[in-house]
């Protein structure tokens, strides 16, 4: 089942987006800029393989919800990410905020 909701981040929309699949659960949360999400990304593979691109993204782990996710220490985020003032460690909202 997937599932879609605006968020309301400081005035800023961003789009959520939950997929249930068997025994997990893919989280992310974006705007045009970039996004977060849940630890199924692979930030290496986004600067390694696929630099060209200028993905800006970052990674939490073990989240459930998207709740959670704005909530959760980022884990890894890109080197485009980076450059944007985002720091792992840094909450999921802070992060977004940095992409607007």
């Amino acid at each position: 089942m997937v599932s879609t909701e605006t968020l309301s981040i400081q005035g800023y929309f961003f789009k959520a987006v939950t997929v249930r699949l068997p025994k997990t659960t893919l989280l992310t949360i974006s705007n045009d800029v970039g996004y977060i999400m849940c630890g199924a990304l692979d930030v290496g593979l986004l600067n390694s393989k696929l630099a060209d691109r200028k993905i800006i993204a970052g990674r939490a782990v073990g989240v459930k919800t998207i709740e959670q996710l704005l909530k959760a220490p980022l884990e890894s985020i890109t080197l485009e990410a980076e450059q944007l003032g985002i720091v792992n460690g840094m909450i999921g909202e802070e992060a977004l905020l940095k992409m607007i």
